[in-house]
């Protein structure tokens, strides 16, 4: 039986684009209105109180045309949208979700309202839970914005995307391909691994992607391969644990003697109130008068003279009566020569 898949399609031309991702309209709808009600609904911080009422208008604005009735409550501290009748796309209400996201997460309003854009979509990384230490956690936070933002800007412009750092989260808003790439920089960053290196190899794959030749043929002989650094010549520390194997023994070390024990051992457990008290007064007036002699000796240290060097003084006196003795020879030497002459 011949096919009858192999037909001519006049509809289909070169210049149709097939990869385009058309807007859905209100027409695409033939089911009609939705049988249910949707909705979202997200906390906002304190300070963002301000803000939110001062743009809510323009917010409520931009929902309306998708169909999407929004709500703020200010005395609950939270924000609502639900499906209307006159929503006509599904995932109208996803995106007014992930918008409630971007806006508690301090993102800008111009910046936030993209996301009902068919082509963006957003990802809040969370970042407190990957990084242990406080400090370490605020350092490495800090190389994804870079000096003056610099770090951050060079991966706004290779992934296409809005990055927003704000507390413990990244929002990140734009195509699905680079959202993909900046949560991979995020957490490598969040794992000690600098955004540079990404930022280099997005830099490579941008250029690849622009040569007809190697769009379709594999980049990995092209990207770097970065070596870990050896650390061979690092810093000894000042104690260095003593790791050396010790002879196995199956008995458990002696357990340590408590506060209780050594009272008992020294008698001061079987004293009296009193008697412990006077043996408290008694030890802290010992103190006292140490630290009394010791600095008084540290007065007295001023006015003790220096000892003497005796034995260097002997040998002084002694090289003087040598060098006398030789004068002496010399002089009765010269008087014989004179008397000769």
């Amino acid at each position: 039986m011949p096919s009858t898949q192999n037909k001519d399609k006049p509809w289909d031309t070169d210049d149709i684009d097939k990869w385009k991702i058309d807007p859905f309209t209100s027409a695409d709808n033939i089911a009609g209105t939705f049988t249910e009600e949707s909705s979202f609904a997200t906390f906002f911080p304190k300070y963002r109180e301000v803000y939110l009422r001062r743009e809510w208008p323009e917010i409520t604005r931009v929902l309306e045309k998708h169909g999407i009735a929004c709500q703020l409550d200010l005395v609950e501290g939270s924000m609502t949208v639900k499906t209307t009748r006159k929503t006509f796309d599904p995932a109208a209400i996803l995106k007014a979700r992930d918008l409630l996201k971007l806006l508690a997460r301090s993102v800008p309003r111009e910046k936030a309202i993209e996301i009902m854009r068919d082509d963006r979509a957003a990802d809040i990384i969370k970042i407190r839970n990957l990084v242990r230490n406080k400090d370490r956690f605020v350092k490495r936070r800090q190389r994804i914005l870079g000096p003056n933002g610099s770090t951050q800007k060079a991966l706004e412009l290779l992934t296409e995307c809005y990055i927003h750092v704000q507390g413990n989260t990244v929002s990140a808003m734009g195509p699905y391909k680079g959202l993909k790439e900046v949560r991979r920089v995020v957490t490598d960053c969040m794992a000690n691994v600098h955004p540079i290196y990404h930022i280099k190899e997005l830099m490579i794959k941008r250029e690849l992607a622009k040569d007809p030749e190697l769009v379709n043929e594999n980049w990995e002989r092209f990207l770097p391969h970065f070596k870990k650094r050896n650390l061979a010549k690092r810093r000894k520390p000042f104690k260095i644990a003593d790791k050396s194997k010790k002879t196995y023994t199956p008995f458990p070390p002696p357990q340590e003697k408590s506060k209780v024990d050594l009272q008992i051992e020294s008698g001061e457990y079987f004293l009296g109130k009193q008697a412990k008290e006077r043996a408290v007064r008694e030890k802290r007036e010992d103190a006292m008068k140490e630290k009394m002699r010791e600095k008084r000796r540290e007065r007295e240290a001023d006015f003790v003279p220096p000892k003497e060097d005796l034995a260097k003084k002997e040998r002084k006196r002694k090289r003087k009566e040598e060098d006398g003795v030789e004068k002496k020879k010399k002089k009765k030497k010269r008087e014989e020569a004179s008397v000769d002459e």
